[in-house]
């Protein structure tokens, strides 16, 4: 069994999806909530899915939910991992923005 650390792991349409970069076959695939911009995170051993506002653990190796938070009062945004491509993307917006600025 191929260790957590050596899969891709995408959020697709209300999905967490792991891959093996190595063959591209799919490993595992989760639904989290109906087709929606889905975010991921992971440290390894767990994989963390954002969709529609709502944060969702997920076990690496398995797929299997370990548990969900609805975020009550936080709205149905997208959720934003440290270091994923949404905050880069901002980061970008923000660092065009203040050189068009000066």
């Amino acid at each position: 069994m191929a260790r957590a650390r050596d899969r891709l792991f995408l959020g697709v349409g209300g999905h967490v999806v792991a891959i093996d970069p190595a063959t591209g076959d799919e490993i595992w695939r989760t639904r989290l909530k109906s087709t929606t911009v889905t975010t991921v995170w992971s440290d390894g051993k767990r994989v963390y899915g954002g969709a529609q506002g709502e944060l969702f653990g997920l076990d690496a190796a398995t797929g299997n939910l370990l548990w969900h938070n609805k975020l009550k009062g936080l709205g149905m945004g997208i959720v934003a991992f440290p270091g994923s491509s949404l905050e880069a993307a901002a980061a970008a917006a923000a660092q065009a923005a203040a050189a068009a600025a000066s």
